[in-house]
């Protein structure tokens, strides 16, 4: 009998699930990370000294405070508000401000190898001024022969 409830013979339903959008979304996401990725890494441009050292073990779980003095010799802090140069008081202006909000955030200080020695030190003593019980150096390792 062909009535209208009658559509013809009955399919067996998919046990199977469609894949394939799930990976466009997926190679369209890692294009957009592989794209953005690079972009990520911010900062001054700054020509470490290369040095080998022992990495910091004890950082915790606090992200650290920068503060960088670039081949200028102009001082800058790692706050994600740019890449403006700062005067010394206010670098310690702005370290104050941190420490007395989390007391055991790191600093340490990224010196470009064409600074003088003097500069660096006179930054580190500000620091330890504005109360950072310790100051950390950050460098490179040297390049590897093999």
């Amino acid at each position: 009998m062909h009535g209208p409830f009658n559509r013809g013979p009955r399919q067996k339903p998919m046990g199977e699930i469609n894949v394939v959008p799930f990976i466009d979304v997926m190679l369209v996401l890692l294009v957009i990370f592989m794209i953005t990725a690079p972009m990520l890494t911010q900062g001054v441009d700054v020509d470490l000294p290369q040095v080998t050292s022992e990495p910091i073990q004890d950082m915790e779980d606090t992200e650290p405070v920068v503060v960088s003095v670039d081949s200028q010799g102009q001082y800058f802090i790692s706050l994600g508000d740019g890449e403006t140069p700062l005067s010394l008081d206010e670098i310690s202006d702005k370290v104050i401000i941190i420490l007395e909000r989390k007391p055991s955030t790191p600093v340490l200080v990224r010196g470009d190898r064409n600074v003088p020695y003097g500069q660096i030190v006179e930054l580190m003593s500000t620091l330890q001024i504005a109360g950072v019980p310790n100051v950390g150096l950050i460098s490179e390792p040297p390049p590897s022969d093999g």
